[in-house]
């Protein structure tokens, strides 16, 4: 088992780990990890072939199938989080790891365009979520034992480019929302459950644009999840992976500009504004 699995109590083998958009990408390179470490893992994902492969692949880490429940659910729907919550508890009798990692990225186009569409990705990586939350939460501080709650963000919820808003607004959104949900939490006379974000950078997962070829750029989901587990080791909240092409530095570099839009009472995204081109460069070198 690896040093940083052993370092965490929601994660000792024999507890339960439940994760949402677990067939592919980084939700089923973590499914296959914590059942390699002893764990009970629960897969959450729509219904169909993926959904299959994965729980037999899972099922092939832990040496058999006891170990692994697959359950089909779309997180958009609240009614189905709360049945995959049913199962999860019938199955096993506790949950100590929730990983709200559902999320789609089909792209809707302008702000005032295709409203059904915008508004079945938000259901998705904002509301299914909640949902997620709303079904868990409760029962896991009941349980009074160490839990994490882990919500699959991303950079562009803080950056924001130009290019696929309704995205960006997720996972924006979900920022917020995990930011409060850690406060309310900590915040919750004898809570043991403590809620974290994890922000990847360029992974190649199921929503790589259909490519079946990692491009060199990219991090693989299990690097993702080497990199989470190294973070909640350290009792991290923000898990903000690097990739192959982005350091770190160059990630805080592009927030704190971010942020300084703000400050500065700059132009909306300023970095791609054709004034502020030469100054944002600039401000990247340090």
């Amino acid at each position: 088992m690896n040093a940083e699995i052993t370092e965490i109590a929601a994660l000792a083998p024999g507890r339960t780990a439940v994760i949402t958009g677990g067939a592919s990408g980084i939700g089923l390179a973590a499914a296959r990890r914590f059942c390699a470490a002893g764990m009970n893992v629960v897969i959450a994902d729509l219904e169909g072939t993926a959904l299959d492969a994965a729980a037999a692949a899972v099922s092939q880490a832990a040496g058999g199938a006891d170990r692994v429940l697959a359950v089909a659910c779309d997180v958009a729907r609240p009614g189905d989080l709360v049945a995959l919550a049913d199962a999860a508890y019938a199955r096993f009798g506790n949950v100590s790891f929730l990983m709200n990692n559902a999320g789609v990225g089909a792209n809707p186009g302008k702000p005032w365009q295709n409203l059904d569409a915008w508004k079945a990705l938000i259901d998705v990586n904002l509301w299914g979520v909640v949902h997620g939350v709303q079904a868990f939460a409760e029962r896991m501080l009941a349980q009074a034992t160490p839990a994490m709650i882990v919500n699959t963000g991303s950079k562009q919820g803080i950056t924001t480019p130009p290019g696929n808003l309704a995205y960006n607004v997720s996972k924006s959104a979900l920022k917020t929302y995990t930011e409060g949900l850690a406060h309310a939490l900590r915040n919750e006379p004898g809570a043991a459950v403590s809620a974290h974000l994890l922000i990847p950078g360029f992974t190649f997962t199921g929503m790589s644009g259909g490519t079946t070829t990692k491009a060199p750029g990219a991090w693989t989901g299990e690097q993702v999840v080497d990199f989470m587990l190294q973070s909640l080791a350290l009792g991290d909240f923000y898990i903000l992976c690097p990739d192959n092409e982005t350091d770190r530095r160059t990630d805080v570099r592009r927030m704190a500009w971010a942020v300084g839009d703000i400050i500065e009472n700059r132009p909306a995204l300023s970095r791609w504004h054709p004034d502020y081109g030469d100054a944002f460069a600039e401000f990247l070198k340090g």
